[in-house]
């Protein structure tokens, strides 16, 4: 069977409710390619206008890590949409192999979607279907986002209730999304999360009986810390991957900011470098004789002769203005406070002042051999004898 006389149909390898797709190949320009196929019998009025808008939506991507759109057109009543080949796993056949990948491929894995998500919201295109089936691997490993644009139109309120649509897309909805809120670039980077605290832990952050418990846990429930799962992984990983999973679309980050991270080997956590040791100070010539200043400057490498400029501690700079003041107004420091300089020529001066008393209280012209001596009261003087 050949699709628009030149893509040769050879097997099915993926059918969904609106459509299959074809692995095909292109007799034009001789290579492989996928095939979508709009199923014919579809009971939505509308799926034919929104495949040719969302075909033609995808088809403006253009990035190494998303699925790239090659064709759209009209065969014998139906739509049909040729993309690239993937010639690879989904990571749903990855998991289901392994379980878990580690910390380092994961990350990877995470640069390279986040990338994906990044460019198509720059185009104003919402995945609204990212999970492990969606992100395929291909022959080297590069991570290759599926489904652009087709996830939109088969990704309705209604299909919530479908049945098969409710488990699968449960799993990985954002909060917003389970209450009926619109899709945004938030909801993806949600949904990326999911993924990946899978590809750590081989489960899913949120899992229960029904998909309605799955979407309360959504809501609801914040996610198991990985590494209380026995999940190796650096703290720093763990913190962002938990910011993913943020109950509220502004507390997670951007599709690039999430690119970006990843691809730095911020995961790791490596320390930051700590800032260089600042100099010590080194007192200058007016502070210090010629000899210590030149023994100092030895012990620490300061060249010998170079001058050394240094900031005061914290605090000290209005005490040292104002000793440079008193030092203008020509009071020198003799470096003890003033208070006890006052008592101390205080004490001086007392003591001076009773030395003076103690003098003039001793000197001869208050001794008791300058008194007269008489007989008493009224007593007479005698007078020397006449020869």
């Amino acid at each position: 069977m050949r699709i628009a006389g030149r893509y040769r149909l050879i097997s099915v390898i993926g059918r969904g409710a609106m459509g299959e797709v074809w692995q095909a190949y292109d007799e034009v320009l001789g290579g492989p390619v996928a095939v979508k196929l709009l199923l014919a019998q579809n009971s939505d009025p509308t799926a034919p206008a929104r495949f040719r808008l969302e075909a033609q939506t995808a088809g403006r991507l253009r990035h190494p890590h998303v699925v790239g759109v090659v064709d759209f057109g009209e065969h014998e009543g139906g739509l049909f949409l040729v993309m690239e080949l993937v010639e690879g796993d989904s990571l749903a056949r990855v998991l289901a192999h392994s379980g878990s990948l580690p910390a380092g491929e994961v990350a990877r894995i995470a640069a390279q979607s986040a990338a994906g998500l990044a460019a198509a919201h720059e185009h104003g295109i919402v995945h609204r279907d990212i999970k492990p089936g969606n992100l395929l691997l291909d022959a080297d490993r590069s991570v290759k986002i599926g489904d652009f644009g087709i996830a939109r139109f088969v990704d309705d309120p209604g299909a919530l209730t479908a049945a098969g649509q409710i488990v699968g897309t449960s799993l990985y909805i954002a909060p917003e999304r389970a209450l009926g809120k619109p899709a945004g670039p938030a909801s993806d980077v949600y949904s990326l999360g999911c993924v990946l605290y899978q590809l750590l832990t081989g489960r899913p952050p949120f899992h229960a009986e029904s998909a309605i418990a799955v979407l309360h846990h959504h809501l609801d429930t914040p996610p198991v810390p990985p590494r209380e799962l026995g999940v190796g992984i650096p703290p720093a990983f763990e913190n962002y991957l938990l910011a993913l999973l943020a109950k509220r679309p502004e507390d997670r980050p951007t599709a690039a900011q999430a690119a970006q991270w990843f691809a730095s080997d911020a995961w790791r956590g490596r320390p930051e470098p700590l800032p260089a040791a600042a100099p010590r100070p080194v007192p200058n010539s007016r502070e210090a004789p010629s000899g210590a200043l030149a023994a100092m400057r030895a012990g620490t490498g300061v060249p010998l002769g170079s001058a050394t400029t240094y900031a005061f501690p914290a605090g000290g700079s209005a005490a040292v203005h104002r000793t440079r003041r008193r030092q203008r107004s020509g009071h020198r420091s003799l470096g003890v406070p003033r208070s006890r300089l006052v008592g101390a020529v205080a004490a001086v001066a007392v003591f001076l002042a009773a030395l003076l008393v103690g003098l003039a209280w001793l000197s001869p012209d208050h001794s008791s051999a300058d008194t007269p001596s008489g007989d008493g009261p009224g007593g007479t003087t005698s007078a020397p004898a006449t020869p």
